[in-house]
């Protein structure tokens, strides 16, 4: 809550108290008016007084560049980024990034309510508003372990403690639950109550949509075609356009933006990998994509200001003008979008601090103790049913191949583009490994693996032998969950991710400079793929067609049920 004195504001915008800040000789980007004005901002604790002749303890003459208020991302998972989440925080703030709505889905599924409360924590008090939805597919599939679950009542607990932390219930992945009316599912909707819910319906239509809707979701973010979120705009949701580092829906869906319906889409990112962070930005790329695209400069400013501030009801947010928070960015053009300052309730990004608040979890890393026959695979059959790679989508199909057989196992067989896959649940050491092969992941040597594994985050491994594959489990246990590539027994490159095998406790650029690295080894081992931990990281999703592999074992998703690994 944001408490204030009213009477020595309102002394302060009439002119009678000196202002803390005058931002003089702007071009207003007005995202209430819909236009661009000369202006002068004058700003007191953090608030904007108004526009004006103000005396202010400091002047800053701008010579007609453009004034922005801070952009607001409406979805975001922060673990995508790797950063811990006040380092995210203090990342974006730089790009002009003032608020931002994330779903701590991720983390949620490796430590339950623990995971949200550290995110919690984390960002408390920070220069940057975070805002966050309670994960509502916590686990997401029967069909796979996750570290935790998450019902009403645990949402309940968590809404009564942080009350003013939670706008409402996260992206519903699970709308077949919601049409069929699974009891679960509507009970966390009846626990949201009038908050928002987000929504997450890829290709729904029709009467199902229309129950989706009624039953409560009012935004979606999953729209690839022009003509499903026309439909879903019709229907009443907010469109969120995606622009992230796995999906680009600005150039499809962006003709859907008019004069009559533009205060009902939002651009967002769903997710942004710190390469892409690093080289692109954040919220401030999407501006420069979206006018490159067409988009009217002011409409797009207003779809990461104004727009989601309004969905979410974020009061005092979205706009430069009397009463709202003095969260500006200053901009050398509406086209370029290059940035030359950023205020934060009136100061300075370079003036606030970004640091930790809070302990990071201890190491999430608990599978049970695997052997040299740990990956082996007993012969049962001719053919195994392989997951293919697909170049550029994360959806796969299934192959019917023959595996090398050696001493009666079935082996990796690079040289035709067939290599070993294991899932290892890491989150109650229960002993589960899920065994398959993947084709055309594109390495002929060593083994690479992961604990970002959609959606449970196990640890995914893809290899070309059984040691290499063990010796990455050991390594990633070791160092608390990461990325690494491992090649004779020995480590290549590897990034730890120690907070929940899913973040970084570095800053962004030693990230990127281990991403780098991983890169650079995965090159060395033959890799064709620009970034094969990302391909790796859904290969383990068991809601994306077609064929998936979770500690389980083979998941058929157009059937939603397991699957024999070999053809009978």
């Amino acid at each position: 809550m944001y408490s204030f004195n009213r009477l020595e504001m309102i002394r302060a915008a009439r002119g009678e108290i000196e202002a803390d800040l005058l931002i003089a000789n702007v071009s207003l980007v007005n995202t209430l008016s819909g236009s661009i004005h000369p202006a002068d901002v004058a700003v007191k604790d953090g608030m904007v007084l108004g526009f004006g002749a103000y005396q202010a303890a400091r002047v800053i003459d701008c010579r007609g560049a453009y004034l922005c208020p801070g952009f607001i991302e409406a979805h975001i998972h922060i673990e995508s980024t790797l950063l811990a989440p006040h380092v995210f925080a203090g990342t974006v703030a730089f790009m002009g990034t003032s608020a931002v709505v994330c779903d701590p889905h991720e983390i949620t599924n490796v430590l339950g309510a623990q995971g949200i409360e550290y995110f919690i924590e984390a960002t408390r008090d920070l220069p940057v508003a975070v805002y966050f939805m309670l994960p509502s597919c916590v686990p997401a599939t029967h069909l796979e372990s996750a570290g935790a679950k998450l019902d009403a009542g645990n949402m309940q607990d968590l809404l009564a403690r942080y009350p003013d932390r939670f706008l409402g219930l996260g992206e519903v992945m699970n709308f077949p639950g919601v049409i069929y009316g699974d009891a679960g599912v509507l009970n966390k909707l009846d626990m949201a109550g009038n908050m928002i819910i987000d929504g997450h319906a890829p290709g729904l239509s029709g009467k199902d949509l229309n129950a989706y809707i009624l039953a409560g979701a009012g935004s979606d973010h999953e729209c690839v075609k022009y003509e499903e979120a026309r439909e879903k705009l019709e229907n009443g949701m907010h469109v969120m356009i995606r622009q992230g580092t796995s999906q680009h829906n600005l150039v499809e869906l962006l003709p859907l933006v008019n004069d009559r319906n533009w205060p009902c889409f939002s651009m967002v990112s769903d997710d942004r990998h710190p390469e892409d962070l690093a080289e692109h930005g954040h919220l401030d790329d999407n501006l420069r994509r979206a006018v490159s695209f067409g988009l009217d400069p002011v409409r797009a400013v207003q779809m990461v200001s104004i727009n989601p501030a309004r969905y979410f009801g974020l009061r005092r947010r979205g706009a430069i003008a009397p009463g709202f928070f003095a969260d500006m960015v200053l901009v050398d053009d509406l086209k370029g979008f290059h940035i030359r300052q950023v205020f934060l309730k009136g100061k300075r990004v370079e003036e606030h601090s970004f640091a930790g608040r809070c302990q990071a979890p201890g190491n999430s890393m608990h599978f049970h103790e695997l052997s040299d026959n740990s990956f082996a695979v007993p012969v049962s059959g001719e053919k195994v049913r392989a997951i293919e790679v697909i170049p550029g989508q994360i959806i796969t199909r299934t192959a019917l191949l023959r595996p090398a057989i050696k001493k009666g196992r079935a082996e990796a067989d690079p040289e035709n583009g067939l290599v070993k896959l294991a899932v290892v649940e890491r989150h109650n050491a229960t002993g589960n490994v899920g065994l398959g092969f993947v084709k055309g992941l594109g390495f002929d040597r060593g083994a690479v693996a992961s604990t970002v594994a959609h959606d449970s985050h196990n640890l995914i491994i893809a290899g070309t032998n059984d040691k290499d594959m063990l010796k990455a489990a050991f390594e990633a246990r070791k160092m608390g969950g990461g990325l690494l590539a491992v090649q004779d027994g020995k480590v290549l490159a590897a990034l730890a991710l120690p907070i929940a095998g899913l973040m970084s406790d570095q800053h962004l650029a030693g990230v990127v400079d281990s991403m780098h690295d991983l890169s650079r080894a995965c090159r060395l081992m033959g890799f064709v793929h620009d970034n094969p931990f990302m391909i790796l990281s859904f290969l383990a999703l068991p809601v994306i067609p077609e064929l998936k592999l979770t500690d389980k074992g083979l998941v058929d998703v157009n059937r939603f049920e397991a699957v024999d690994l070999w053809v009978k």
